[in-house]
């Protein structure tokens, strides 16, 4: 349990919030939301001790232990993976390393004998002797497979450190776990390892993510920081931005009487919770909507960029055809092999991989910006497209400012670009700050209203959600759900896959497997689970 106290956090003048007093209850999972710069990393730091509230306390229960998911990959370098996991249970740690100590003396006293004997009693109950075990079980349920868990932090890569981070922070079930952003760098069988795990703990976590589909999966309370307030609100991020929207739209019609509003609103209430009784649940506290009241639901501030996709030309039948495409990695690795598809009119299609290089590759061929090893491809004649690349840092290597730098794609005059980018968010003075020191996610903005002014009827993507906000994220999704022409595309993110694409092809170094059905059915198809197994047969992913 975790109680906040008459907490605000201020730096210089400018004050994230104020007067936030709020208690997070054991066996509840709280999603952090807010737009970018809301404060909601500060919120998990606050708690944590490593950044002292301006005012107020931070207390927990008696005796209880926290977990912080670390954001530093280089604290642990000269340790091996696996006791970088039994570090997260820092008194099981310490007993440990006493234990070590007293057992290496060569003059070992009676008193180092009642001392061990002391130590033993306290591992025991702290389950140390299944630890290295249940360390083992993280790491490999995260990815992280067994010939690596005795080397070296320092010898792993920057995603598999990631991982081990977030072993770290699970291990020993904390009483108070605290994750910010823990699936990043996930891939998303090991995302959806992440949600069955946090679906049976039994304690209080606090998590900020953009990935909507977690959050809707795991939480049971949404904590909103906007515009210098902190609101909890029984329910998960989708129940929370539809009925937001609800009240919104509730709120701009002023003549709707008060009793239908309460009616709407609680019709919302009764099928939202229906449909979340069917969801997949692993334990009977998920069912958390039983306590929502009408009350609670009030129309949010956040403001939502306009991403508006149109078509200058609709598609003949013709869209692309691959024969026999082949694409290797710069050490030589296979990343896709005897790749044939055909897509038709319609089809929103998106490629995963166990080897998210193996994406890129393809949009990269297909694009013309890079050569197959074999094979061919070709686009239908009426087929224009819009590409948004992995890496866009190219495109940014400019002193030019906004405005100047979106007027080298297209035709108009400034009111017309300025226009674009005021869909994006951008006004004022900001269309003249130069490219070269956006952040990620103005520069995905920016590439963003980019492919707007090309009026494409192909869009290719390739993981087009990094750097963007929840806001950005979700005005981008509701677009391409009604967007009337092609889309190819790549990513993380489960909740954008699901809703967007009708068709899914997996890239293997052994051929293809395409299914016209929706991400969800697919990777939960037990066929097709076991022909994913033979498709990776003899690979680094088998």
């Amino acid at each position: 349990m975790i109680t906040l106290s008459n907490i605000a956090i201020q730096f210089g003048k400018r004050v994230l919030y104020q007067d936030v007093n709020m208690k997070f209850t054991n066996g509840n999972i709280y999603g952090v939301i807010g737009a970018n710069g809301a404060g909601k990393s500060t919120l998990l730091r606050a708690i944590s001790g490593e950044l002292e509230p301006t005012k107020g306390h931070v207390e927990m229960g008696p005796g209880e232990r926290l977990s912080v998911l670390s954001q530093d990959h280089f604290k642990y370098d000269d340790q091996t993976v696996l006791d970088t996991v039994l570090q997260g249970h820092t008194v099981m740690w310490d007993i440990m390393q006493e234990r070590t100590a007293l057992y290496s003396k060569e003059d070992f006293t009676d008193e180092d004998g009642i001392r061990v004997a002391e130590l033993e009693d306290k591992f025991a109950q702290m389950g140390g002797y299944e630890a290295e075990n249940n360390a083992a079980a993280l790491l490999s349920g995260l990815g992280i497979k067994e010939d690596l868990h005795y080397k070296l932090m320092s010898e792993l890569q920057g995603k598999q450190k990631v991982r081990v981070m977030l072993a770290q922070a699970l291990f020993g079930e904390p009483d108070n776990l605290l994750l910010d952003e823990p699936t990043n760098d996930l891939d998303l069988e090991t995302v959806e390892w992440l949600e069955d795990y946090l679906g049976n703990f039994e304690h209080t976590v606090l998590v900020v993510s953009h990935d909507r589909h977690f959050l809707d999966q795991v939480c049971t309370h949404t904590v909103d920081i906007d515009f210098g307030k902190v609101t909890l609100f029984s329910g998960n991020y989708s129940f929370w931005y539809q009925s937001s929207q609800l009240a919104l739209r509730q709120a701009q019609n002023q003549r709707q009487k008060a009793e239908e509003k309460r009616k709407e609103l609680e019709e919302f209430i009764r099928r939202f919770s229906a449909n979340v009784a069917k969801s997949r649940q692993t334990t009977s506290r998920k069912k958390m909507l039983e306590k929502l009241n009408v009350e609670e639901i009030k129309p949010s501030t956040r403001r939502y960029p306009g991403i508006i996709f149109q078509m200058e030309r609709e598609t003949g039948n013709q869209i692309l055809e691959v024969h026999d495409l082949k694409a290797t990695a710069e050490d030589g690795q296979v990343l896709f092999d005897k790749v044939d598809f055909q897509v038709e009119k319609d089809e929103k299609v998106v490629f995963i991989s166990h080897d998210p290089r193996a994406m890129t590759a393809l949009f990269e061929i297909i694009n013309g910006n890079q050569e197959p090893q074999a094979g061919t491809y070709k686009w239908g004649v009426t087929i224009t497209t819009a590409y948004l690349p992995l890496d866009n840092t190219a495109f940014f290597k400019s002193d030019l400012n906004m405005l100047d730098w979106l007027m080298q794609y297209g035709e108009g005059n400034e009111v017309y670009f300025k226009a674009f980018l005021g869909r994006m968010l951008f006004k004022d003075e900001e269309i003249l700050k130069k490219v070269n020191v956006l952040s990620g996610g103005e520069k995905m903005r920016c590439m963003i209203a980019r492919m707007q002014l090309k009026n494409a009827n192909c869009l290719i993507l390739d993981t087009p959600t990094n750097h963007l906000d929840m806001e950005s994220i979700q005005a981008f999704n509701n677009n391409l759900k009604l967007f009337r022409g092609n889309i190819l595309f790549a990513s993380h993110d489960h909740e954008f896959i699901n809703t967007v694409a009708n068709r899914v092809i997996e890239l293997t170094p052994n051929g293809t497997i395409d299914k016209l059905m929706t991400y969800e059915d697919y990777i939960h198809d037990e066929r097709i689970r076991e022909i994913r197994e033979k498709m990776y047969a003899g690979t680094e992913f088998a």
